[in-house]
């Protein structure tokens, strides 16, 4: 009676996990870690597999022996427990067994992290900064430094209420406005902090994830064996915005890596000189730059209406401080608050100044201010 129903509830199962396999919703079935794209990456796979089937082996014999013991020894069939207390032979097998087991899953696991700490002779080092809520990418031998947000489009559909499908955004929360590029087949050291909080960069295909601590540098390298493009998430919980921290790595040949330094570098130099001019703009050309960088850099917090989140973060929309004295306002951005950053060495000049000015004049605020480059210079 007792195998038939385990029986029939096998069969159930298994047509259960054929109906949806069959299904378009379950497009893929793939439960395995994968294999990664970098040296460490392999090591770890290999090493997740090794310990994988030795951990398989030794369930099917412990649990053979119960289920055979159990069928051979019930009362039904008139067995009698044997009567001992201890035996000096047994206890010795069973602690040298697992002793010999574990020594043997710790001397290749132990290569492994060994590997992990070889971060020398890196052709490239990037330094990755964690913010509230985005990343900072500093590439220490070519002089670039830029800032990664999420996408628009998914900083559109996340918005309660906004009216975009997330299903119809293509990589929902894994985009991100600007990609680290990073050349295959070069070893590269990556140097992980963060600003604020405890934030961690992970991207599974390289094989390991790093936590970014405030105060604290940790590093790890990669070699990148294939072209192509990986993604991955902040995977430390670090505040409201812990979800719209995707991390896209595009690893390229040599060739296109020094076009990207090149072109990167000249646009970078080019922003630099605008930021550092105290030229006037007209109102609404500050309106439209600062819309930008207020979708960017304040709307996770503020919301893109600027309603924020009630009893988190304070609406901007009708506000003290975006409809009161401007140099609170200018203050407020500089030095931050609470739980505000300060953005003063986040954003240069020129972009304090627009933000400033779309938060003041855009939803039900109306003050008329027009904030310069040189007034946000002045209140440094």
């Amino acid at each position: 009676m007792f195998f038939n129903k385990l029986r029939n509830c096998l069969t159930g199962i298994v047509t259960l996990v054929s109906f949806f396999r069959a299904g378009t919703a379950a497009a893929d079935w793939k439960l395995n870690m994968t294999r990664g794209v970098t040296p460490i990456s392999h090591e770890v796979y290999d090493l997740h597999m090794m310990i994988l089937w030795i951990v398989t082996i030794i369930g099917i014999i412990v649990f053979g022996v119960i289920f055979w013991s159990v069928y051979h020894h019930r009362k039904s069939k008139g067995a009698v427990p044997a009567q001992f207390h201890h035996s000096t032979k047994a206890e010795i097998i069973w602690t040298i067994i697992p002793i010999l087991i574990l020594v043997g899953m710790a001397i290749p696991a132990t290569k492994t992290l060994v590997m992990m700490e070889q971060t020398g002779d890196a052709d490239i080092t990037v330094k990755i900064t964690g913010h509230q809520w985005f990343w900072e990418y500093e590439y220490k031998n070519e002089g670039i430094k830029f800032v990664s947000n999420l996408a628009e489009d998914s900083r559109n559909a996340k918005v309660l209420g906004s009216g975009v499908d997330p299903w119809k955004v293509n990589n929902y929360l894994l985009e991100v406005d600007k990609h680290v590029v990073l050349p295959v087949n070069k070893k590269i050291r990556l140097l992980t902090t963060g600003a604020e909080v405890i934030h961690a960069w992970w991207v599974p295909a390289l094989g390991w994830k790093r936590d970014a601590i405030p105060g604290y540098i940790n590093d790890n390298w990669a070699i990148i064996t294939e072209p192509g493009i990986y993604r991955g998430q902040c995977a430390e919980l670090c505040g409201m915005g812990h979800g719209f921290m995707p991390i896209v790595v595009e690893a390229v040949p040599e060739d296109k890596y020094l076009a990207w330094v090149e072109a990167t570098k000249k646009a970078q130099t080019e922003a630099e000189a605008a930021a550092k001019s105290d030229k006037d703009l007209t109102a609404d050309e500050l309106k439209t730059r600062g819309e930008e960088i207020y979708k960017t850099t304040c709307a996770v917090c503020h919301q893109p209406t600027g309603k924020g989140v009630p009893g988190t973060f304070p609406a901007l929309d009708g506000s003290v401080i975006a409809n009161g004295p401007l140099a609170d306002h200018i203050g407020r951005v500089l030095h931050g608050k609470n739980m505000m950053p300060a953005f003063g060495n986040q954003l240069s000049n020129a972009d304090i100044a627009s933000v400033i000015t779309y938060e003041r004049n855009s939803w039900g605020n109306h003050t008329g201010d027009v904030v310069q480059a040189k007034d946000v210079k002045a209140a440094r």
